[in-house]
């Protein structure tokens, strides 16, 4: 752990007799941006406050800066956090809130001033800091929340679903205010968030979760473009990945839906060949075309024009529906016929039993 900024080793946590972190480790360099990721109740924001000291830990091990802090108190972890209900002093102004936790620390008076200014300027607060936090609108809480975490001057700040409570519009603004912050302060940063438009456009790397265990560690375009498990593949991307059931064929480098149709893939799978698979297929990367010996038919099921797309559901079988994803409009009727085609290299293949990517020899 000496290389990296922030590590934890083989965690465990148990509530009782509930297991909410098995066995997860990863380390996070100085400066870096990651981003936990995972639906609700996945273990996310209990592995933040696991760092942050506000849980101990079953098993494993936390290091911060090189030093191993399981018996740390949170006050003495140098570790800034901010909540998703901002966890503002309501009987104090904006400039006390940022400025309390310095008093606290005995920090001098200049030395603060100097600080709560500065994050003022950063975050456009200047005209608000004698206000009182229910004067405030949500963004603007969330500023201050942010403002008080910076005037510490941590060894990383840590998010825990910031933006939950703000508006659609809102949370836009703020993700960029998060990203200028980072880009800016250059502080390393665990950002815990159940929304993949902010863990694809915040995250340098990205941590996937699902029931207490790292499903995949890496950067976005790594997890989009390559998830390693059926669950990764579902749950990054909108509209989420296609699956269907298949088979490879008796030559390895081709897959056959149901219904008979064969479609070529980018990679050879010889050592599998005839397996039962699933393939994947993202909606963005499936075409329409006038037919060919490399499409598949469906039937249209439902259109969902959203004007600059349109999401089209296709009945693959009675059991498989297909989504593409189209830019601009498309006018098409329920019930018709669509022929699909995908690249072979964009075909993803996955073992159904144990659910992980199948890995193959380039043709």
């Amino acid at each position: 752990m000496e290389q990296s900024h922030i590590g934890i080793v083989q965690l465990t946590k148990y509530f009782g007799k509930t297991r909410v972190i098995e066995g997860v480790s990863c380390e996070v360099r100085q400066g870096e941006f990651i981003v936990i990721l995972g639906p609700s109740g996945c273990g996310k924001s209990t592995l933040l406050r696991i760092i942050a000291g506000l849980e101990g830990v079953t098993t494993g091990e936390v290091y911060i800066a090189g030093k191993m802090v399981n018996d740390v108190e949170p006050k003495n972890r140098d570790i800034a956090m901010v909540f998703q209900n901002y966890a503002l002093y309501p009987h104090m102004t904006v400039w006390n809130n940022m400025a309390y936790g310095l008093k606290v620390r005995g920090t001098p008076r200049p030395e603060i001033e100097a600080r709560v200014k500065r994050a003022a300027d950063i975050l456009g607060l200047d005209g608000l800091m004698q206000r009182m936090p229910r004067q405030l609108s949500g963004g603007q809480r969330q500023r201050v929340a942010m403002g008080r975490a910076i005037v510490r001057d941590p060894v990383a700040f840590l998010f825990d679903e910031p933006l939950s409570n703000l508006d659609a519009q809102l949370r836009v603004q703020m993700r960029l205010e998060i990203k200028k912050l980072h880009q800016l302060l250059g502080t390393t940063c665990i950002y815990v968030t159940h929304d993949q438009v902010e863990a694809m456009t915040l995250a340098d790397r990205l941590i996937v979760m699902s029931n207490g265990k790292f499903m995949q560690i890496g950067s976005p375009l790594e997890v989009y473009e390559r998830p390693e498990n059926l669950f990764v593949a579902g749950f990054i991307g909108s509209p989420p990945m296609n699956t269907a059931p298949a088979r490879l064929t008796s030559t390895g480098d081709g897959v056959e839906l149901t219904g008979g149709k064969v479609l070529p893939l980018g990679m050879r799978f010889g050592q599998a060949a005839g397996k039962k698979v699933v393939v994947g297929m993202r909606p963005e990367q499936i075409s329409i075309v006038d037919g060919g010996q490399s499409t598949f038919p469906v039937a249209v099921k439902m259109v969902e024009p959203l004007g600059a797309e349109t999401i089209v559901y296709g009945e693959l079988t009675a059991e498989t529906t297909v989504i593409i994803r189209v830019a601009g409009s498309l006018r098409v009727a329920l019930g018709a016929r669509l022929d699909l085609e995908i690249r072979p290299e964009h075909i993803h293949v996955f073992d159904p039993d144990s659910g992980n990517r199948m890995g193959g020899d380039l043709k």
